[in-house]
Order: structure tokens, then C-alpha cells, then sequence
């Protein structure tokens, strides 16, 4: 299908939209608003909820989560202002994945904070909330039977991550290509941003939830 350029600019405001959406970086301003500090300086280093949790609280983490979540969800949901796209085709679903891929960008790549973000689960999972949510219910459900099991964020996201695609294209049947192709994309993309956690867990270096669970490992 053609679009006029009056068209193709009612659809292409959106995308940098997304990507401001994304670049909010909460985990940075609310260490430096509410308690002085850089996170991205301590801890594990990295500007996102878990780290968050783990040097200024559970209390202030659920916040940050929380934001990052709905930064990608709202991102995705930026689809419905544009007018020129039908809702429910297979253009409409690709320009609602780019979106959130942007958002993720923004996260991960921030221009609010120096292009040092995180590394966008929570900003992928409120994506994945608004493009699958059966999907991503069910890949939380994975995520969360890990951390009770061996209490690493690290390895629940990454098995969460890597279940995603099964949901969505085994289990769910998917109609949309892009969104299943998406799925394995973000999988992949899911693994590569934790290769360090990955080094870490294979060398028995990494560090459990213990902000989570007040027994710790050994």
C-alpha cells in the first residue's frame, strides 16, 4: 500500500517519541533526587530497577520497576495516536514493535543520562505486556519460579527471556509474523545484554537476590 507524505508523517512522529519515552532514565533521577547518589556507581553499576533494589531498597525499586515497565508499555500504545494505520493488521503490529523497540533503545541508550542506561528487562517486559500479554504472563511465571529456585535475577530473566518465543509462537499461535520474529529477537538480544551475568553464574560469581530473600547463600 502507498502513503502520501502527509500519511507517512502522521505515522513517523511517534518514533522519536518512543525513544524519549525510553530514555527517562527513573533509576538515575530518583538516586540523584531522593538520595544523592549515582547508582550507576555502585552496586552491580547498571541504571535499573534490580540494582536499584539492591543499594537503595526494595522500597524504592518497586517504584523504579514499576516506571520502566510502563515507559515500554505506553511506548507501544503510542501506535493508537497515529491515524493512518488499521488496527490489528500486520503493519500496524510492526510499527507497534518498533516502537517498543525504540523504547528499549531509550532505556538501554538514554539521552537524558549520557547514553548510560540499563539494560532494559523491565522496559522490554512492560513492551512485551502490551504487544503478548498471555505470553509475557506466563514467561513472568518462568522468571519467577527461577528466582524462588536459585535466587539470581540474572538467571530468571534470562530463562524468562529465552521461554518468550515459545509462548508466543508454540503455545499461542501467534498470528502476526513480525511479532513472532520479534519474540526470538528480543530473546537473543535478552541473553547478549546478560553475558556478563552469564560469566558470572558460570564462574559461581554471581551475586543472589539476598535484598529479596532474607536467607542467603553461602
Amino acid at each position: 500500500m502507498d502513503y502520501t507524505i502527509s500519511e507517512l508523517l502522521q505515522i513517523a512522529w511517534i518514533f522519536p517519541l518512543a525513544y524519549l519515552l525510553g530514555s527517562i532514565p527513573t533509576a538515575v533521577w530518583v538516586g540523584k533526587i531522593f538520595f544523592n547518589i549515582d547508582v550507576r556507581e555502585h552496586g552491580s553499576g547498571n541504571a535499573g530497577a534490580t540494582n536499584v533494589m539492591r543499594v537503595l531498597g526494595v522500597k524504592t525499586g518497586i517504584p523504579v520497576l514499576l516506571t520502566d515497565m510502563l515507559k515500554g508499555w505506553f511506548a507501544v500504545y503510542l501506535v493508537h495516536f497515529q491515524g493512518v494505520l488499521e488496527e490489528g493488521n500486520e503493519a500496524w503490529m510492526l510499527v507497534a514493535i518498533i516502537l517498543g523497540v525504540l523504547a528499549v533503545i531509550g532505556h538501554i541508550f538514554p539521552v537524558f543520562a549520557g547514553f548510560r542506561g540499563g539494560k532494559g528487562v523491565a522496559t522490554i517486559a512492560g513492551v512485551c505486556i502490551s504487544l503478548h500479554p498471555l505470553a509475557t504472563v506466563s514467561a513472568l511465571g518462568i522468571f519467577i519460579l527461577v528466582l524462588i529456585i536459585w535466587k539470581y535475577v540474572s538467571l530468571g530473566s534470562i530463562f524468562a527471556g529465552i521461554s518468550f518465543p515459545a509462548w508466543v509462537i508454540i503455545v499461542f499461535h501467534s498470528e502476526y509474523l513480525s511479532m513472532g520474529i520479534f519474540s526470538v529477537i528480543a530473546a537473543i538480544l535478552l541473553v547478549v545484554t546478560h553475558r556478563a551475568n552469564i560469566k558470572r553464574l558460570l564462574k559461581g560469581e554471581e551475586k543472589v537476590a539476598s535484598f529479596l530473600f532474607k536467607k542467603r547463600e553461602a
